[in-house]
C-alpha cells in the first residue's frame, strides 16, 4: 500500500457510497410510492426485490462479457454510475408501477458496473492490505444499507423527489471522482476476449473456490439477517417499544455498526491473517444463528447488545471474502471471478430470504433466524478444505 497514493482510497471509498446510495433509495421512499400508487405490502417488495434481481442479472452480463478486465474499469465504474443515475431518476416521473419496476431493475443492472468494478479497482492498486482496503469499501455500503433506516426513524414528512434526485446527483458525482481522480492499477492486467470456459475455469481453482464458498455462506446469513432485524426487534418488544420511530432508529444501530466491524476487521486481519480473522467472524455469526431463540428471551438491553454485536460480525467477514477472492483468481480474470462470485451470492440470498419468510409464517416467531446458521456452517466447511493456509 505504500506505493500507491494517499488519495486513491478515499476516493474510491467515497465514490462507492456516493453511487451505492442508488440501491436503497427505493426503500428510503417505500412508503410514499406506496400512498402514491395505491401498493399493498408485496407490491413494496416486488419493488425491492427488482433491484436484487436487476443485479443479479447484471453481474451475470458483466461477468460473461468480461467487462472488467477487458476495458479500462474506472470508465466501466463511471458509465455505469451515469446510466444508473439516469434509471433512478426517471422515477420522479408520473409513470405506473411496472415502470417503477423496470427502472429499479436497471439501476440495478448497472450497479452490477460499479460495487463489484470498485472493488476490482482497489483489488489493481492494493496487492498487500487488500483486505483492509476491501473493508472500508463494504463499509460505505453498509451505511448505505442503513441509511433508510435512519430516514424512517424521524416522525416528519419529506419530499420523496428530493431523496431520488439527490441519489442520482450523488452517483454522478462518485462516478466522477472515478473518472477523473482514479487510473489504471498498477496490478492490473487486462484481460482478453469473453470465452464461456472462463467460469469453469475460475472454479477449478481450488483455494479460490474455497474462498467463494466461505463467502456464499457467508450471503446465505447476511441480507436475511437485515431484512428481518426490525420483525426480530419488534417481536422481542414490550409494547411500548413497537414505535416504528423507535424499531427503525434501532435497526439502523445494529446495521450500521457492521461498517465499523468491517474497519476493525481489515485491520486485525493484517495481524492475524485474512482467511483466518474471515473464519472467526463465520464462526461467531453462525454461532448467533444458533443462539437467537434463546435471545428471545432475555430482557431487552441484553436483548440489544445481542444484536449489536450480530450485526458486527455478520458484516465484518465480507471484504475479507472478497480479499481471498481477488487474491486467488486468476489475475487476468480477477474482475469477472469478482463479478460472479457476486452474482451467486446475491442471487443466494434471495433463496435464504424467502425461506426466512416461510419460517416467520408457519413457525414459532423465536427460530425464524435459525436457517440462516446453514450458510456460516457449509462456508466453513469450504474453508476447512481448502489446502491453502491464511493469506
Amino acid at each position: 500500500m505504500k506505493n500507491t497514493p494517499r488519495h486513491i482510497l478515499p476516493i474510491i471509498v467515497i465514490a462507492q457510497f456516493f453511487c451505492t446510495s442508488l440501491w436503497f433509495a427505493g426503500n428510503a421512499i417505500m412508503p410514499e410510492l406506496a400512498i402514491k400508487l395505491s401498493l399493498g405490502l408485496a407490491d413494496t417488495g416486488y419493488i425491492t426485490s427488482a433491484v436484487q434481481f436487476g443485479f443479479i442479472v447484471g453481474t451475470l452480463g458483466y461477468a460473461i462479457l468480461t467487462i472488467a478486465d477487458r476495458f479500462n474499469p474506472s470508465n466501466v465504474f463511471f458509465i455505469s454510475a451515469f446510466f444508473g443515475a439516469g434509471f433512478n431518476s426517471l422515477m420522479v416521473l408520473d409513470v405506473s408501477f411496472y415502470q417503477i419496476l423496470t427502472f429499479r431493475f436497471f439501476t440495478g443492472f448497472l450497479l452490477a458496473g460499479i460495487y463489484p468494478v470498485g472493488m476490482k479497482i482497489a483489488a489493481d492498486y492494493y496487492e498487500k492490505g487488500l483486505g483492509k482496503a476491501l473493508s472500508f469499501l463494504v463499509g460505505a455500503l453498509v451505511l448505505g444499507t442503513a441509511l433508510p433506516h435512519l430516514i424512517a426513524s424521524y416522525d416528519t414528512s419529506f419530499d420523496w423527489k428530493v431523496v431520488i434526485v439527490s441519489t442520482s446527483c450523488l452517483a454522478i458525482g462518485g462516478g466522477l471522482l472515478i473518472k477523473l481522480f482514479v487510473g489504471e492499477g498498477p496490478y492490473r492486467k487486462k484481460g482478453q476476449k469473453p470465452k464461456f470456459g472462463q467460469m469453469k475455469q475460475a472454479f477449478q481453482n481450488r483455494p479460490f473456490r474455497a474462498a467463494a464458498f466461505g463467502y456464499f455462506g457467508h450471503m446465505w446469513e447476511l441480507y436475511a439477517f437485515w431484512a428481518f432485524v426490525p420483525l426480530v426487534i419488534k417481536n422481542n418488544g414490550h409494547p411500548r417499544f413497537y414505535s416504528g420511530e423507535v424499531i427503525s432508529l434501532q435497526s439502523f444501530l445494529i446495521i450500521a455498526v457492521g461498517a465499523l466491524a468491517c474497519f476493525i476487521g481489515g485491520y486485525i486481519s493484517e495481524k492475524f491473517g485474512t482467511q483466518k480473522t474471515a473464519r472467526t467472524f463465520l464462526f461467531l455469526s453462525g454461532l448467533c444463528c444458533l443462539l437467537s431463540p434463546f435471545a428471545f428471551e432475555i430482557d431487552r438491553p441484553y436483548f440489544l447488545a445481542f444484536m449489536v454485536f450480530w450485526g458486527m460480525v455478520v458484516i465484518a467477514d465480507s471484504p475479507l471474502f472478497s480479499s481471498l477472492v481477488a487474491i486467488r483468481a486468476t489475475p487476468e480474470l480477477k474482475g469477472t471471478a469478482m463479478t460472479i462470485v457476486n452474482c451467486i451470492g446475491f442471487a443466494i440470498t434471495i433463496v435464504s430470504i424467502q425461506l426466512v419468510s416461510y419460517f416467520a409464517i408457519t413457525f414459532d416467531e423465536r427460530i425464524i433466524l435459525l436457517p440462516l446458521a446453514l450458510g456460516p456452517a457449509l462456508g466453513l466447511l469450504a474453508l476447512r478444505k481448502s489446502t491453502v493456509g491464511s493469506s
